[in-house]
């Protein structure tokens, strides 16, 4: 039987580590019988033979599995399901990618990054082994490759750091000066960190190729020309046009756990993906089906990533980092490996119970997330589409400055600014330009294809710059909300927002 990559089945979901206090020892229990005696003569991974239904067999047949909420059974080869042993600690309490404290808006968005991790694997090996049935012999993939792009994906998400992209471009360039820091650089570390200190025997060509495709869509990336079968890294991070099954993956996980619809079907590009010219392209009949990929991401991100209440959330969030900052050295830990995994969510909590009276204000921010006694929404409004070119980002002393004579005295503490970014994965670009297709399976010819060939109801922006501004203080919540019209006025010459701060939010205390 050929294992299904409908993510309808296995709808039941079951308890993330979080909830379920069993659920990382029953993930690590899978690789336990496997320590120290895997990719050898024994277990290493069968050869993958052209059949593809055999190959499948053959993996069900010397693998373990885990059941996915997602995708069902997904099945681990025995490097992996080493590998996966030692995952369990490094990603079993960090959050998907972007979701960060949305549990605390969606109660069903519990979910870990090492279920995103599980799944992308799984996503990755169904990809190049689709790619290996249609075009095994012309493109040359053998086991190592099959081996490598699994393990990036069960890999990709290792150096990121507590709250998810919080972490890196929220709370370090604030306590560290000109912070240079990635997720993507830490990744790399964190990998050789893994191998090290587990000692896992593990081909040192395929970690540094792993370590390739990681950074693969970030400036870490290495040129074009120095890659063989660079289709390759376009599979789970694509930095070429974007379309990989890392989004594949959280899009379809993140809309199930926060109770939204989606309609994107990743199996379809799955299904049509072939490669050209050591591109990976796609049936020109499924463009409307990549330009729902981004469009789907986009708002998710409008909906749920950057909900103004999640927001809020994430701004009290940085704050009380902030304050334990000096007390905790939580910065201090970025570029050790053997420190830095040990750091993840549960620093929050470490803060909630300590007594020391140096992290007070900490704990009374954190405090008032439980109470719900969150930072005021003031405002918002986006920016006019003929400034996006040259924004910048709007601070609290710009509010602050904005403030007429009379009334409240603002102070830049008061004052909490959220700088929100949508878009289609390509910042004011449109992703499709950057993608290739066919028109048919013996066609031998790539092809853009422009927007006016398709739709004239597709978007002609492709990006939004959303301003938010929060009091922190409720009794603030009018005279910040003045402030923020009167710098709209001064900027653009209108009041950008679509409407004004209702009176009885003005009037809360």
């Amino acid at each position: 039987m050929v294992p299904q990559l409908d993510p309808t089945i296995g709808s039941s979901p079951q308890l993330s580590p979080e909830l379920d206090p069993m659920a990382e020892s029953r993930c690590a229990d899978v690789g336990a019988d496997a320590m120290g005696a895997f990719f050898n003569e024994e277990l290493s991974f069968p050869p993958v033979h052209a059949n593809f239904a055999s190959s499948q067999e053959q993996l069900i047949r010397f693998s373990k599995n885990v059941h996915d909420n997602v995708h069902g059974n997904i099945y681990l080869d025995p490097v992996r399901y080493v590998t996966l042993n030692n995952l369990v600690s490094y990603l079993g309490k960090k959050k998907r990618e972007a979701i960060g404290v949305t549990h605390l808006v969606y109660p069903g968005a519990v979910h870990s990054r090492f279920e995103h991790s599980l799944g992308v694997y799984w996503l990755a090996g169904a990809a190049i082994q689709k790619l290996k049935q249609n075009q095994g012999l012309e493109l040359g993939i053998d086991n190592f490759d099959i081996q490598t792009v699994k393990l990036a994906g069960l890999l990709h998400d290792v150096g990121h750091g507590p709250f998810s992209h919080l972490f890196e471009r929220e709370f370090l360039p604030r306590v560290v000066s000109g912070c240079k820091w990635s997720h993507e650089q830490m990744s790399l570390k964190m990998v050789d960190h893994i191998v090290d200190e587990h000692h896992i025997d593990v081909d040192f060509e395929m970690i540094k190729k792993v370590k390739e495709m990681i950074v693969a869509s970030s400036e870490l990336t290495l040129p074009k020309g120095t890659r063989e079968k660079h289709f390759l890294y376009d599979i789970v991070a694509n930095g070429r046009n974007g379309i990989d099954v890392d989004k594949f993956d959280y899009i379809v996980r993140d809309s199930r756990a926060c109770g939204l619809g989606c309609n994107f079907e990743f199996q379809r590009l799955m299904e049509t993906m072939r490669v050209l010219d050591d591109e990976i392209c796609y049936r020109a009949k499924e463009y409307l089906t990549v330009h729902k990929l981004f469009y789907t991401r986009a708002d998710l991100y409008r909906t749920i990533y950057t909900h103004p209440k999640v927001k809020a959330i994430e701004l009290m969030v940085v704050d009380a980092l902030l304050k334990a900052n000096d007390f905790l050295e939580i910065s201090s830990s970025i570029e050790d490996p053997s420190d830095y995994w040990k750091l993840d969510d549960s620093i929050i909590k470490t803060i909630e119970i300590a007594p020391n009276q140096e992290l007070k204000e900490s704990r009374d921010l954190i405090l008032r997330i439980r109470r719900r006694n969150l930072y005021q929404f003031c405002n918002e409004y986006t920016v006019p589409k003929e400034n996006l070119e040259h924004f910048k980002d709007v601070t609290p002393q710009d509010i602050v400055c904005s403030q007429k004579n009379g009334g409240a005295i603002l102070k830049e503490e008061d004052v909490a600014v959220s700088n929100v970014r949508i878009d289609l994965a390509r910042g004011r670009h449109n992703p499709l330009e950057s993608i290739n297709f066919f028109k048919d399976y013996e066609s031998k010819e790539k092809f853009p294809i422009p927007d006016n060939r398709i739709s004239h109801l597709l978007p002609a922006c492709y990006q939004d710059m959303i301003v938010r501004v929060y009091s922190k203080k409720p009794e603030l919540v009018g005279a910040i909300s003045e402030a923020f019209e009167n710098f709209q006025l001064k900027t653009y010459g209108i009041k950008a927002q679509v409407h004004e701060t209702p009176e009885k939010k003005k009037r809360r205390l």
